[in-house]
């Protein structure tokens, strides 16, 4: 009588301080089988990897339901349960273009909301002929391998996070218009430095990233635009350089990332989820 052999996650490692790729079946990952170790080596490795998996709509909703469940995404753009991210205007709409712009930056998802997205996931559906991969920097083992000096200085800095300063990367010379819209989304004041569930310190940097909250603002942009070139520095950067039917998820909380430059009216398309988180941003300031 034949005996079942429980599913194992395969995978390997794609630099030694980010990445993996994950070489199961799309029935082995679809099953649900997989999932507690699936979540467990996004939090060790910050980046996974699934190629040429080539998910449908439907089935990477099943796919980031089985991880924790997909959480809402733009207010008032959540028509589907799968976001669209496209820079061209014929196939989004012009707010939300403009919201994108920023994906061209280092950036990590969801900082203005209370409960930080705890991943992002992406399925590249049609390619720009030029350009358009994504980079991804991991936040943990590039604040690991800081001095212990320079993080007992990190400890306890606050940082303020906004819209209105992501949009000046992309739009250096905006109109009063724009700004007013901008600055009526909001701000939010994040630790410097989290801690995740599994106990890893990381850091929260990126274009939203507006100033450290007490400090001079020369300080302040020494220390944040810093430690930002350090975490995307070779040891903790990884290129995706994508093939349709590509997914990548990523820990949102531990990982910078931003798609390199490509013409926005070229009809590149990915399809995104993002996966619901469990703790506050002020929780994991422990």
């Amino acid at each position: 009588m034949a005996t079942a052999t429980a599913t194992r996650l395969r995978y390997e490692a794609i630099k030694p301080k980010i990445g993996a790729r994950v070489l199961n079946t799309k029935e082995e990952l679809l099953s649900g089988e997989l999932s507690e170790d699936i979540l467990a080596l996004m939090e060790e490795r910050g980046v996974l990897v699934f190629p040429g998996i080539d998910f449908t709509d439907a089935e990477q909703v099943t796919f980031s339901n089985s991880l924790g469940g997909n959480a809402d995404e733009l207010a008032g753009q959540n028509q589907d349960a799968v976001f669209k991210v496209s820079l061209d205007e014929k196939a989004q709409h012009r707010n939300v273009v403009e919201y994108l712009k920023g994906s061209l930056y280092w950036h990590i998802d969801g900082t203005m909301n209370p409960i930080p997205i705890r991943a992002s996931m992406l399925t590249a559906k049609v390619l720009a002929p030029e350009g358009g991969d994504t980079l991804f920097a991991n936040t943990a083992t590039s604040y690991a391998d800081l001095p212990e000096e320079k993080k007992a200085a990190l400890e306890g800095l606050r940082v303020v996070h906004s819209l209105w300063c992501s949009a000046f990367y992309h739009t250096p010379e905006p109109t009063l218009e724009q700004i007013d819209d901008w600055q009526s989304k909001g701000e939010a004041e994040i630790p410097l430095v989290v801690t995740n569930s599994s106990g890893k310190k990381s850091l929260v940097l990126g274009n939203t990233a507006h100033y450290v909250k007490g400090l001079d603002m020369k300080d302040s942009q020494r220390i944040l635009h810093g430690l930002r070139e350090f975490a995307t520095s070779e040891p903790y950067m990884y290129e995706h350089k994508w093939q349709v039917g590509d997914t990548v998820m990523w820990d949102n909380r531990t990982s910078l990332h931003r798609a390199t430059p490509y013409d926005p009216y070229c009809g590149r398309m990915m399809h995104r989820t993002i996966i619901k988180g469990g703790e506050a941003w002020e929780t994991a300031a422990r």
